[in-house]
This record gives structure tokens, sequence and C-alpha cells, in this order.
């Protein structure tokens, strides 16, 4: 005997109202999430803008190549103060394939480095599709660097250390170009994104002391809002810097 046609009717009914329930969770969760992103942003003095999808065609390596950013959503940018003195930052979420699989900080250098280097932990599936060279396990992560040689030089036993105290739940952290940057779960609350933004405030002091000579290049650039800055060339050559 077949099942009745309202039982089927019924089911559909469910299946639809399960959806839509879940639909408006994940809209409520990322109406809350752009929210404290904006106080924060508000209590800091820093510039907020809901989406740049220009932003994280700067980067192509560590969680930004693993995820295939599309976009970044919920982007904060200003500046910290390091030991070293001050630096240009950014924190934005990065989306893919319309779910934010993790959160981005970014602490900005003042000359580029000349080699990708990634800091993987050994727990994440970090293959992909042109990974770096593998260069084999440094403290509590793996090395992934596309110049071997370059890496061992830029690798210090304070890097190993200083990547070790990020915390099990930053996926991976990398330099690139002129930056230091580091991916944490997405449900990465204001107080964690605060202390990240501290530890690869070291780390950037780590890898670029101010007492160095600084790139010519760089020198008196300036932090622009992502949603009106003028388009660079080349992804490579995008520099944006936290204003004064």
């Amino acid at each position: 005997m077949g099942i009745p046609a309202w039982i089927w009717f019924v089911i559909a009914a469910a299946a639809l109202l399960a959806g839509l329930g879940l639909l408006a969770a994940d809209r409520a969760r990322e109406g809350s999430r752009n929210r404290e992103r904006m106080r924060w942003a508000d209590l800091r003095g820093w510039e907020f803008v809901e989406e740049d999808e220009r932003l994280p065609r700067q980067w192509t390596g560590g969680a930004i190549g693993y995820f295939g950013a599309e976009a970044a959503v919920n982007v904060v940018g200003g500046s910290t103060f390091t030991s070293d003195g001050r630096r240009p930052v950014f924190v934005f979420d990065i989306e893919s394939d319309g779910q934010i699989p993790a959160v981005i900080v970014a602490v900005r250098c003042n000359r580029v480095h000349q080699v990708l280097v990634e800091l993987w932990l050994a727990s994440v599936p970090f293959q992909r599709a042109e990974m770096p060279e593998l260069l084999g396990p440094v403290g509590q992560r793996y090395a992934f660097a596309d110049d071997a040689e370059g890496a061992r030089a830029v690798i210090t036993q304070d890097l190993v250390d200083a990547a070790d105290a990020l915390g099990g739940d930053v996926g991976v952290a990398w330099l690139e170009n002129e930056w230091v940057l580091a991916s944490v779960a997405p449900n990465a609350g204001p107080s964690r994104l605060e202390r990240l933004l501290r530890d690869l405030g070291e780390i950037a002091d780590i890898v670029d002391p101010f007492d160095e000579a600084v790139d010519p290049a760089h020198e008196g650039r300036h932090w622009q809002n992502p949603a009106t800055a003028p388009a660079a060339p080349a992804p490579a050559e995008q520099h944006q810097q936290a204003g004064d």
C-alpha cells in the first residue's frame, strides 16, 4: 500500500520550514556579527565597511587561498600600537560560497616580505591546489614556503615561539607581501580579535623591526577606506595603510 499523498505534503512542508528556520538563524547570526563588529570599530575609532570584494585579492596564500575567499565582509580597518610602533591593521570575515569560514586579521609591515611563509596547525586539513613547498614542522605548526632558502632566514626561533602562542583556534598564520596575517574561527568576538591583533603585532615586530631601513616606497602612505580606495593595477601592488 502506497504512502498517502498528504504525508508527502507534510514532509515537504516540514523540510521547507526547517530550511527557512536555518536561513533565518544564519541571517540573525550575520546581523549580530555585523552589529558587533561595527560597535567595536566605533569604540576604537576605526573605519567599518560592510563589504569589499577587492580586499581579499591582495593575498593568495594562507586561509585566503585555502577557502577561496570571494569577498571581505564586516571589514574593520585602522591602526594599532606594537612595541615597535604603530602599524595599520585589517580585520574582516571572508565569504566563500555564501558562507563565513573564518575571520582574517592582518597587520601591515613597513617592507615587503620576499617569501611567502605559511604556518599551519597540524590538525587542519591544509592541502589545496598550488600549495607552497612543505618545509617541515616548526614548533606546533607545519611550515610551507614558496622559497625554501629565503624562508629559512625568516623562520627564527622567536617567530616559532610567537606562532605557537597564537592559540589552537588559529588555523594558519602567514607572511605575504608586506602583511602578517592569521585566520581564526568565525565566531571570534572583539576580545579574541584584540588579543590576536596584539599577537600578530609581536610577529610583525619580529619579522619587520622598525630600527631597520624602511622601504622608501611605503613611506608616507596612508590607509584608505576599502570601499572608496582606487583600484590598483595588480593585486600584488595594492597597498592600503591606516591614516595617522
